[in-house]
Parts: structure tokens; sequence; C-alpha cells
């Protein structure tokens, strides 16, 4: 409970909204907004207004407030959020949470008014290519920024935690991402692409060069593979990088473009042979999440981030960022199908207590209490100066 024995009211912004499950971050809010409302926490999400042609106030026990924003790629999720700051500065909530980094230079309005603010910052979005020139000097900016106006910096992952201590000697709280593991799913579901169980190598994401789709195309289509390639994921917009991934001459290749119908997208992680993971800048991902919880055999990237939710190899192999390294794996997977049955049999274990929602959730309760604790004191000692 807050002051006046109310129950404590936590604010989220930076997301696209809710029940909108796009991304990462609206799983995240989808998942903890919940379970902090099943706890008797007052929770209001900040959505983006022209998404949603219903506009309901309420939706599981969750507040929904509708914000418009200049509809382009770079500015949406910015003039959304800062006329969401604006309005939640205004509004009784206690705590603010912010996701994203982008966000970081409003922090500055919850510190002019008082309001306790954390922020989850995500991954190394000044490093990402989409991010390039000055899109990726923003972030950095705004990354920096970001470790000083908020009260709380969160981070994701052990890595990213390391990384915020040497890029901007900033101490964060690392608070992981939950996994939801499911050990069946329906196999005829598949079916629509012609594909069968263990027929086919896996990628999900959207097709962007953060994630590295073309390098893993590039390298599966050099190799002897027999079986397909399904790439699950796309991009909202026309991009030339998408569409010249879609235009390589093999008919191992399968472009499933978005699968919104989570169903769907279970049987096709439940029934791959193995699951590529090129993403690069992140902390915890949540679609390695998935191929975790999911059972899938993992071949993925080799990075800190990735070395971390693999636990150094202990589920999953990696390959180097080049073509040549895809196309050997690919090739060593083939050759060895009882060692990578044997990943899928041992995947889910890799899922340890920090992937845990309940346990995700309990930190992030314990976190917005104690932020509203510490304005509280920090209130009575003004009053008693």
């Amino acid at each position: 409970m807050s002051k006046n024995n109310k129950p404590l009211h936590v604010a989220i912004v930076g997301t696209r909204g809710y029940p909108y499950v796009y991304g990462g971050y609206e799983t995240f809010v989808k998942e903890m907004g919940e379970r902090l409302v099943q706890r008797g926490i007052e929770v209001t999400i900040y959505c983006h207004a022209p998404l949603f042609e219903k506009q309901p106030k309420k939706v599981n026990g969750i507040n929904l407030v509708y914000i418009p924003c200049v509809e382009t790629k770079s500015l949406s999720q910015l003039t959304n959020s800062l006329l969401s700051m604006l309005h939640v500065c205004f509004s009784k909530v206690d705590v603010v949470f912010v996701v994203n980094s982008a966000n970081g230079p409003f922090g500055i309005l919850t510190k002019l008014f008082g309001k306790p603010s954390t922020i989850n910052v995500d991954g190394l979005e000044w490093l990402r290519p989409k991010w390039k020139g000055l899109g990726a000097r923003y972030y950095l900016f705004a990354s920096r920024l970001a470790t000083k106006l908020y009260d709380q910096l969160i981070t994701d992952s052990d890595e990213m935690e390391k990384i915020y201590l040497e890029k901007f000697n900033a101490p964060s709280k690392m608070i992981a991402y939950g996994a939801n593991p499911r050990l069946s799913s329906d196999s005829s579901l598949i079916e629509e692409w012609g594909l069968q169980k263990e027929s086919y190598f896996l990628i999900v994401g959207r097709l962007i060069p953060d994630n590295n789709a073309d390098l893993i195309v590039e390298g599966f289509v050099k190799s002897k593979s027999k079986r397909k390639l399904v790439i699950v994921g796309d991009v909202p917009y026309h991009d030339k990088f998408a569409q010249m991934m879609k235009k390589i001459d093999d008919k191992r290749l399968v472009f499933t473009g978005y699968v919104r119908d989570q169903e769907q997208l279970a049987a096709l992680y439940h029934n791959c042979f193995a699951y590529y993971h090129g993403h690069e800048y992140g902390g915890t991902n949540p679609a390695m999440l998935k191929a975790l919880g999911y059972g899938c055999a993992i071949l993925a990237l080799d990075t800190r981030f990735n070395q971390e939710m693999l636990q150094q190899g202990k589920y999953g192999w990696y390959f180097e960022k080049n073509a040549a390294s895809v196309k050997e794996i690919t090739e060593r997977a083939e050759n060895l199908p009882e060692e990578v049955e044997n990943l899928r049999k041992h995947s889910r274990e890799g899922l340890t207590d920090k992937y845990n929602w309940e346990i995700v959730t309990d930190e992030y309760e314990a976190l917005f209490k104690s932020l509203c604790k510490r304005k509280i004191k920090e209130n009575l000692v003004e009053i008693n100066y």
C-alpha cells in the first residue's frame, strides 16, 4: 500500500500499449502488468492511440490511456512517450516505470514533478545498424541521460549491467525477462507452409540488420543442408534490406512474414530441427527465451549476451559473425543429429529462476515499493529541515 492506505499505483510508459503484443516490451508489460494487478497494485499503461481502433479504458483490470503520436519510424515512439510523460506527471500515480533508453531525456519531467521513476534501458541501441548516424548519437546521448535523470536504472542481463558500469560508470539493478515454457503444440499448424517435424531450421525476428538474418540466410544457402530454413518475421514498412533477402533464389527458404497466432508460432518453435539466434545488441532476448522454453536446439551468434543466456555453451552452440561459420554450424548440426536431439532434450533446463515471470514480478514490485518509501523519506527530511 502507498500513502493514505491506497493501493500502489504504477504507470508504464514507452511501449506500444496493451494488450497489443507486437514485440518484447509489449509482452513484458502484459506479463508483469497482469501479475501486478492480481497482487492488488493499480497499473496504468500508456498506449499509442493510432494502433487501437477500440479504446476501452480498462482491460483485465489494467487502466489504459491512449496518447497520440507522430506516425513515422523515427518519431512515433518519442512523441508518444513525451506526451505520455507530460500526462503522467499531472496524474496521481505513485511510480513511473519507463522502458526504452530513447526515453532517457524525459526523466527530467518526473524529476521536476517529484515523481519516483525508473527506466529499463534494454540493449545497446547506439550500436544497432538501423540507427546509424544521428540516430546512434541520439541513443548514446539518451542512454547517458537515463543514467542521471531516473531514480533507478534497470538492466535486463548481467552483461548489460556490466556494460552500463563500463560505459557510463552507472550502477543498475539487474532484473531479467521472463519465459513461459511449453511442452507441446499442435503440429498440424505448420502444414500451411508444407513443413513437417524437424524438417527445417528456424529464425524468428524482425528482418533488420541488427538480427543478422541476412548473414544466417547467406550461410545456410551455402550449406549442403537438405532441410528448409523458415524465416518468421518482417518489417512493418517497405525496406530494401528485407526485400533483398526475399529475392534470394533458393527453394529451401520459406518466408512466413509475421505469425501473430501464438499457437502457430509455438508449433514452429516446437517442431524445428534447430533455431538460429542472430540477435547481437540486446541483453536478455525474448525470442531466445521462447526457444529455450519451447525445447529448441539453439545455434546462436557468439556474443556476451548469448553466452550468458546459454550459460557458456551448456544449452546451445555458437557461430561467429560470418557466413562461413553459419555454413559450418549448419552442416555440423546435420551430421550430428543425436547431439542436436540432446540440446532439444535439455534446453528448458536453461530457464533458471531469474527467467521466471513470478520472480521477475517480485523484483519489480519490491523496487516500485522501495522507490515510494524512498520518496516519502526524502519529503519528511525536507519538512523537518
